[in-house]
């Protein structure tokens, strides 16, 4: 029965990523996502539900369009696969075993649904700034409402402290303010607008002291991807790299192992 649940999961994530591919693509096109049919980005022709089984269609076809044989972007079966994994993941952190096979209670379920709504944006977040270098107010506006939000309810009906609250605003505003400090000092060169918006995105969501391992392991991931890029003759000193899929990829390990992690830095403190 477990077995059955985890599957059903990872084939309504693969979905879901079939529509943050749909999202992703109409946002660089300026088109509305609620409305519409999905067309070939080349040949224009309307998709049929045989090109648009999630993960399956991309093989099937062998990654090109059935009606101009252009190929189609890895993308597509990337984020179908990392959102189906996503959520089997954030379903599994956040539902003790326990409590799969039985009523378990009514917030373990809103977290779960919290956290699915917050990673759809993450995601999207993630393949747009990577492509285009641009991380969009009207995704990641929404997402820090949705957070907002359902810290003032978790703070009122689940924990009853606004202290709860307050630690997530601490968190947001605290990191928004630092990466202001490096727009400041370096006149945008580092990183620009979008990237404070996503780190206090990171605050609502992580809170203290999650946020900082984030932050931490998106600047030394970053650091170790930027420096074999340039190795490797791809990039250079002055190259452009965008930082928001390495603040998102930071976000999902604080958020999955944050503790685990502090406490191993702990750990090795005190032997030393």
């Amino acid at each position: 029965m477990a077995t059955l649940i985890c599957f059903s999961i990872f084939l309504f994530g693969l979905a879901v990523g079939s529509f943050l591919n749909c999202v992703i693509y109409r946002l660089e096109t300026d088109q509305s996502f609620l409305r519409g049919r999905s067309l070939c980005p080349y040949c224009r022709h309307i998709l049929s539900w045989q090109d648009l089984i999630p993960l399956l269609s991309f093989f099937i076809l062998r990654g090109k369009c059935r009606y101009c044989q252009k190929s189609i972007s890895f993308q597509y079966p990337l984020v179908e696969m990392a959102t189906g994994l996503l959520f089997l993941l954030i379903f599994n952190f956040f539902i003790p075993l326990d409590m799969k096979l039985s009523n378990g209670t009514i917030f373990n379920f809103l977290d779960l649904i919290y956290y699915w709504i917050i990673s759809c944006f993450l995601i999207i977040i993630f393949v747009y700034d990577l492509k285009h270098y641009i991380i969009p107010d009207k995704v990641v506006s929404p997402a820090i409402v949705i957070t907002f939000l359902y810290n003032i309810f978790y703070s009122l009906f689940v924990v009853h402290n606004s202290k709860f609250l307050i630690q997530f605003l601490f968190s947001a505003f605290g990191a928004a303010a630092f990466f202001l400090l490096f727009i400041l000092i370096s006149r945008g060169a580092w990183m620009g607008g979008g990237d404070v918006k996503l780190v206090f995105l990171m605050g609502l969501v992580l809170g203290w002291p999650n946020i900082f391992v984030a932050l931490f392991l998106t600047f030394l991931i970053g650091a170790i991807i930027g420096v074999d890029l340039i190795l490797l003759g791809k990039k250079t000193l002055k190259s452009e790299i965008p930082l928001g899929p390495f603040l998102v990829f930071g976000t999902f390990i604080a958020l999955f192992w944050g503790g685990p992690l502090i406490n191993l830095y702990l750990d090795l403190i005190n032997l030393g």
